[in-house]
């Protein structure tokens, strides 16, 4: 990919700042976000899902001041009913109310214009399609169009996809004129599945990747304390491999999570990798990972797992 990158090597996501299964105060939330801008942070990508609406208003209070100077993407595809009944099993203890799916070309763009209200913005760098997995010929026929227009009148920068499954980005990167691609825990030290077919059709054509969940909820960065797998316990097979890998970094002394940051970072195709937090400690944690020195061999050692597994799979 030539040119200039569509957005900085590394972004904060804030779905811990709307309270992604822990509620964080929006004082508090909005601190972390100031603060990461010091720390170096260039890029923030929140949504209307993320606590209905907390990580967007903590962002646009965290961001105040900043400016042009910060690249920030949000999502449409959820409108937000502040009072609607909370969902069952709902991951969020931030904000009040629901959300509900609408990939309408009306309803991006009234969830854009509540999004850049909260935000404080008057323009979204990137605006991804969220999560369209059961929505996708409407958002194929609707909502894409709907943000292709917003971006020929300025209103976003870009257009994206964000999704946890790499079929259907597959699809809008070979049917669609879409400028990037957010995919969540598809490729990690455990799942490279977007490496199969994804990655390459990007790359083909020239649509900037943004890999986020490289932790796959939580065991990547703790194996015996957070033994979470894409949203749920991990199953036995999913944390022997974890340890695995854990032991392979411990004889380099060089921490799990550092290794599954710069794994993703190492590919051709990611020109972003998108990390969260939810206080100043975890994003200052995460920047000190992007940019550690690791050894070339702890590679090897890795990929002999990795290979292992595949046999295996």
């Amino acid at each position: 990919m030539g040119g200039t990158p569509l957005l900085p090597a590394v972004g904060l996501g804030t779905a811990p700042l709307g309270g992604l299964y822990a509620r964080v105060s929006p004082i508090d939330a909005a601190a972390a976000v100031a603060e990461a801008v010091e720390i170096g942070y260039r890029y923030f990508d929140t949504a209307p899902l993320y606590g209905y609406g907390a990580a967007e208003r903590a962002l646009g209070r965290g961001l105040e001041g900043c400016g042009a100077q910060m690249a920030v993407s949000t999502k449409v595809g959820r409108i937000i009913d502040e009072i609607a009944p909370r969902p069952a099993g709902d991951m969020f203890a931030g904000g009040s109310g629901a959300t509900m799916w609408d990939f309408s070309a009306d309803g991006v763009r009234r969830s854009l214009e509540a999004s850049l209200k909260r935000l404080g913005r008057s323009y979204i760098d990137v605006v991804f399609i969220h999560d369209p997995d059961r929505h996708a010929r409407q958002a194929l026929d609707e909502a894409y169009p709907a943000l292709e227009r917003l971006r020929d009148e300025g209103v976003i920068g870009a257009v994206g996809v964000g999704m946890n499954e790499p079929k259907l980005p597959t699809q809008f990167v070979t049917d669609t004129d879409i400028d990037a691609v957010l995919i969540a825990g598809r490729y990690t030290l455990l799942d490279r599945s977007a490496d199969r077919a994804l990655f390459s059709a990007a790359m083909a054509r020239g649509v900037h990747v943004i890999a986020a969940g490289v932790y796959n909820s939580g065991i990547l960065a703790a194996v015996e304390t957070n033994p979470h797998f894409d949203y749920a316990v991990a199953s036995a097979e999913i944390v022997s491999r974890a340890r695995q890998l854990q032991a392979a970094c411990d004889d380099f002394g060089v921490p799990l999570a550092a290794a599954a940051v710069q794994f993703v970072i190492r590919h051709p195709a990611v020109g972003t990798v998108l990390l969260g937090a939810r206080s100043q400690a975890e994003a200052a944690e995460n920047w000190s990972y992007t940019h550690a020195g690791l050894p070339d061999d702890l590679w090897t050692a890795l990929d002999e797992i990795i290979e292992g597994a595949d046999d295996v799979d």
